[in-house]
Formats: structure tokens, C-alpha cells, sequence
């Protein structure tokens, strides 16, 4: 079997708001920007269905995928040991975009409990789909920088899995995550 080749472009951008009145010499937390994209092969349609529905996130995110598709549902992954990743559905166009006022991991606790807001938009491109994030909402401060550049990794990492997931099938969670003790 052929395997798609990954095309993700990360792209993080940041906006220099500046006036005539004080010159910006870092930019402003509210310009700051994390934008990815990947192009994952399969029709929109399925790639929506992969990424907002409980069946098709629990193929390529965890097992224990919660999706509520309503603004003010969830949209959450719930991990072995407690641990939670998404957040709450801000507003959302079926097949081509969805908001979520996202969380970010426990160890970003102020960052968690503040949240930002991740705009994911989904584009037909011939038989693939091009899904694009765009994460806003940041500030500044120490924790908040970690938290960018974290999920600026972390979300890339999420971008590609859902990618492998059409290119390779649904993840097998036993295998993944090792056969658990009894």
C-alpha cells in the first residue's frame, strides 16, 4: 500500500501591532498567533466525522474521546491516570469549521483555567482535506510563552495523528498504549 506523503506547513505567526504613539518592541500577547495545517487524505465529510463525533475521535486521538457537537458541549480527550486534553465548543459549521475554547495540559495551570481559543477549518482539496488551526487568545508571562511553545509542538503532534489515522487506519489502543495488566 502506497502511503500518503505528510504535508503539514507550521507556520507560527506573530502580528507586530504598532501605533505612532509607543513603538511595540515585543509583540502584544493578543497578536500572537499559532497557526498549523495539514493536509490529511480523505474527503472532508470523513474527516469531519473523524474529528466531531465520540466513534471517530476515539480513532485517532484516545479511546476515551468525549465529543457533545453544540456550542457549549465538549470536546474532549479523557486519558489514563485522570488527565483531560480539548475543551468546550465555542460555535462550529458542520464540515467546515469548529471553535473551542481550548485547554491547556495541567502543568500550564494558569494557561488551563484562562484558556484560548482554537479555530480548526476544514477545506476540500481534490479527494484530501486540508485542516487548519488557528490558536488566539494568548498572554504574556513566563507560563504562557511554555504553553505556546508546547503546543505549538503538541498540536502538530495532533495534526499528524489524525493524518495517520486516514493514511494508516484507526489506531489500535492495545497496541498503542500496551496491553494493560489484569
Amino acid at each position: 500500500m502506497k502511503v500518503a506523503l505528510l504535508s503539514i506547513l507550521i507556520a507560527s505567526t506573530i502580528a507586530f501591532a504598532q501605533t505612532s504613539e509607543k513603538p511595540a518592541e515585543h509583540p502584544a500577547a493578543a497578536d500572537k498567533v499559532l497557526t498549523l495545517a495539514i493536509t490529511v487524505p480523505a474527503p472532508r465529510a470523513e474527516v469531519w466525522h473523524a474529528f466531531a463525533t465520540s466513534e471517530g475521535l476515539s480513532t485517532w486521538l484516545t479511546p476515551g474521546a468525549v465529543v457533545d457537537l453544540r456550542p457549549g458541549g465538549e470536546w474532549t480527550g479523557h486519558y489514563p491516570g485522570g488527565k483531560t486534553s480539548g475543551g468546550t465548543i465555542v460555535s462550529l459549521v458542520p464540515e467546515e469549521e469548529l471553535v473551542i475554547s481550548a485547554m491547556a495540559p495541567e502543568q500550564f495551570p494558569t494557561v488551563r483555567a484562562t484558556r484560548t481559543h482554537a479555530r480548526f477549518r476544514f477545506k476540500s482539496e481534490g479527494n484530501s482535506t486540508v485542516v487548519e488551526l488557528e490558536q488566539t487568545g494568548w498572554q504574556n508571562g513566563e507560563e504562557w510563552d511554555k504553553a505556546y511553545e508546547y503546543l505549538f509542538q503538541g498540536n502538530a503532534y495532533l495534526l499528524a495523528t489524525l493524518q495517520r489515522r486516514f493514511a494508516n487506519g484507526p489506531l489500535d489502543w492495545a497496541t498503542a498504549w500496551g496491553t494493560p495488566k489484569k
